[in-house]
């Protein structure tokens, strides 16, 4: 009985030796965990860090059993740990910087304004567009390669297409992707609901020899775009008139109408319901904010 009150009186003592500094410690460090986390699910970079651990796991048991080879050539590795980390997670590390940079202030903002609710009007016509073409241009096997431009802005890809600056339609989607037209080999890129040009050229992804032979060039270019900037790539299929999406690195395939405008709802705009189902009153609106 003894045994139980001594640990719950250290319990305690360890509770009233907590400062809000500590706190404040605890939380930053679990939100930055928690990010990381998430980043390297969302990668290739799993991998990775199954191997490290795997690493740790070997030198843990070379201590318990003595193996003194090694050990010393474990610790060589570890200690040159940092560097080959920065290495390895080079991609993902350049993510975080970037979004990091990407942050704005009215981000943080509580209450929208009119301009916001405007653009949010115009992006929201300019995903019904982009879905209503994605699925004409699927029935027809005609490919196509939209980017949806975020904060990284695209002005080398930009620069070597045709500048158009025209609203977004079903039929400008059509046109520009007929087949033998001259630019229906490039991509379009949407910039604030907009089309700002189109027959752009886009970079080869990083590692182009892990991506699977049945890709195109369309796919391979949209996972390189996506990993070079925060931008999501809609690709419609020559061949099959599949409907995929390019997002940080990787390729999603399988949409159609209806899941390719929830996931750009999403991705865009941050809406999981539809549009008439959202508050209206100003505590709505707030509320919506707060979700965002």
């Amino acid at each position: 009985m003894s045994v139980i009150t001594d640990a719950l009186l250290s319990v305690l003592n360890v509770f009233k030796s907590i400062r809000i500094t500590d706190i404040i410690d605890i939380l930053i460090l679990s939100f930055l965990i928690y990010h990381g986390i998430k980043l390297i699910r969302e990668t290739r970079a799993q991998q990775l860090v199954k191997g490290i651990l795997f690493l740790v796991a070997f030198y843990l048991i070379s201590v318990f059993l003595n193996l003194q080879t090694m050990r010393y050539l474990l610790k060589l590795c570890f200690q040159w740990g940092f560097l080959a980390i920065i290495i390895l997670f080079q991609p993902e590390l350049r993510r975080i910087l970037e979004k990091m940079g990407r942050t704005r202030l009215s981000q943080l903002m509580l209450f929208p304004n009119s301009d916001d609710e405007m653009q949010t009007m115009k992006i929201r016509d300019c995903i019904d567009s982009v879905c209503e073409a994605a699925q004409d241009l699927s029935s027809t096997c005609t490919g196509a390669l939209i980017i949806f431009e975020r904060e990284t802005k695209l002005g080398e890809q930009i620069a070597t297409g045709t500048v158009l600056n025209c609203t977004p339609s079903a039929a400008v989607f059509g046109n520009i992707f007929f087949p033998n037209t001259p630019l229906h080999d490039g991509a379009v890129v949407i910039r604030d609901g907009m089309i700002l040009a189109a027959g752009c050229f886009l970079p080869k992804p990083q590692k182009e020899e892990l991506i699977a032979k049945q890709l195109g060039s369309r796919h391979r270019a949209a996972i390189g775009m996506s990993e070079n900037s925060d931008a999501i790539v809609v690709v419609v299929s020559e061949e099959t008139g599949t409907i995929s999406v390019a997002e940080n690195g990787e390729l999603t395939r399988g949409f159609n109408r209806d899941s390719l405008r929830k996931m750009l709802m999403t991705r865009l705009l941050h809406e999981h319901d539809e549009p008439e189902q959202k508050e209206s009153s100003f505590a709505g609106r707030v509320i919506s904010k707060w979700r965002k």
